[in-house]
Formats: C-alpha cells, structure tokens, sequence
C-alpha cells in the first residue's frame, strides 16, 4: 500500500510542478509581488513552465512588470532561458523596447549571441522596431553589431528596411555606424544598405551612409 501511493504521489508530481509554475507565472504577469515572494518561499522553481513554456521572468518581461522581473531576478531567475517561440527575457526585452528589464537581464548575465526565432540578436529587432534607448544600452555592450539573421539582414538593414526613416531609426543608424557597423553589408540579394535608403526615399540616412564611406554599389 505504502509503494502504491509513493508510486501515485510520483506521477502526480509533473502535474503539481505545472500547477505550480502556472501559479507563479500568473503572479509574475500581473506584477502580484505578494503571491510570487509567497510561492518562492514555499518553494515554487523559479523557472517553472507554464504551457507555453513561458518562465515567470518571461511573463513579467512580456507585461513588463519590472518589480516582478527584479524579484524574480533576485532569486536566481534565467534571464536567457527560453519559451516555445524561442523568445527569452532579453531577447524580448529588447525586440520590445523593455529597457529597465533589459539592463536587469544584462546585469544578470544575458547571453548576447543568443538568438530568436529569426535567427537575430536582440540588437536586430530593437533596431527594426525603432527602439533607440534599447540600441543603445545594447551597443555598449560586445553584442555582434554586424550579425546576420536568417532573413540575411543586419540590424544596420533592418533599421533601413523595415524602419520608416523617421527620426528614431535615422538616430539608430547613426549609433550603428559609429559602433562600426559594416555600411557595405549586404542583403542576400546584394542591396546595400546605401540602395535601400535611397530606394526608399529615406535621405538622412543616406547622408549618413554616404559620409560613412558607403559606396552604394550592389
């Protein structure tokens, strides 16, 4: 009797582990610092799934509760591990311009050649999201200014691209360049990043390419 209902108790576990992470996950996205230092202290894993395999840290960065994330931080949360989607705390942090929890994910030890779904570095999709205080805290850091995604675009592309060259990415391809991004860098179907903004009538930032020394040529 005694085996069956350590046998039970075992299976059970995974389903109480879930619950438990839900929990938790739940309290983190709503920012309910009460309820996540009360299941921590009862010994709830920090980095418990819910069935999207969010961590809480990932739930507080997607509503972003930056209390939330500091506590769950504070206590040993994995600032790079990862959902269904293959987004992470920092990576989401900086696709979506989270930048307090940003820096708290970096101070925390945030991978920065990890990558999204994309194959990108958070410092792509800030850059295409026009996100310019994120691009910057990410440029003073060694993150790859030069990484090509699996879309063949750099974050110097993307800003032109996918931006709208606007004040925001005119000012993020200007960080760019002065961190040493490569002006001459290419898309897969040999586009400079030079043609693309004259392409798209987006004359600062042409300006800025030019006196960068780009040549424009595919």
């Amino acid at each position: 009797m005694r085996r069956r209902r350590l046998l039970l108790a075992a299976l059970a576990w995974p389903v109480l582990a879930r619950a438990d992470a839900s929990g938790l996950v739940a309290a983190a996205e709503a920012g309910d610092l009460p309820t996540l230092r009360r299941l921590l202290d009862a010994g709830t894993p920090v980095d418990g799934r819910d069935g999207r395999r969010r961590t809480a840290l990932l739930a507080a960065t997607h509503a972003n509760r930056v209390e939330a994330a500091r506590l769950l931080i504070a206590r040993g949360a994995d600032v790079n591990a990862k959902d269904e989607l293959q987004d992470s705390p920092f990576l989401y942090a900086g696709a979506e311009g989270r930048l307090e929890i940003l820096r708290l994910t970096l101070a925390a030890g945030a991978d920065l050649g990890s990558t999204n779904r994309y194959g990108g570095t958070a410092l792509i999709p800030a850059a295409h999201h026009g996100h310019v205080d994120v691009v910057r805290e990410l440029l003073g850091t060694a993150i790859d200014v030069n990484h090509v995604n699996r879309l063949g675009w750099t974050a110097l592309l993307e800003a032109i691209v996918l931006g709208d060259g606007g004040p925001a990415h005119t000012e993020i391809v200007r960080l760019l360049v002065a961190r040493g991004a490569n002006v001459d860098l290419a898309d897969r179907q040999g586009v400079t990043p030079l043609a693309h903004a004259e392409q798209r009538g987006q004359r600062a930032i042409a300006e800025l390419l030019r006196r960068a020394g780009a040549s424009g040529r595919r």
